[in-house]
């Protein structure tokens, strides 16, 4: 009985807790630098970044193309 509790206890934990990890995501663009604030417009998906988040942030690479 006990081992049968623990268990569903360990599966409710981990459905739970998965849910936190999921973050949101959306293209961005910089609007404006001001010292070490960066303002960025993501549209419709601005509503998916509450306030006070954590928010990672990747610049799109450019590719240098070489002649011959």
């Amino acid at each position: 009985m006990k081992k049968t509790i623990s268990t569903l206890l360990a599966i409710a934990f981990a459905l739970t807790t998965a849910g936190a990890v999921y973050a949101a995501s959306g293209k961005c663009t910089v609007v404006s630098v001001e010292g070490n604030k960066v303002t960025l417009d993501c549209g419709s998906n601005a509503g998916d970044f509450p306030v006070g988040t954590d928010v990672k942030i990747k610049s799109a690479s450019k590719k240098a193309v070489e002649g011959c």
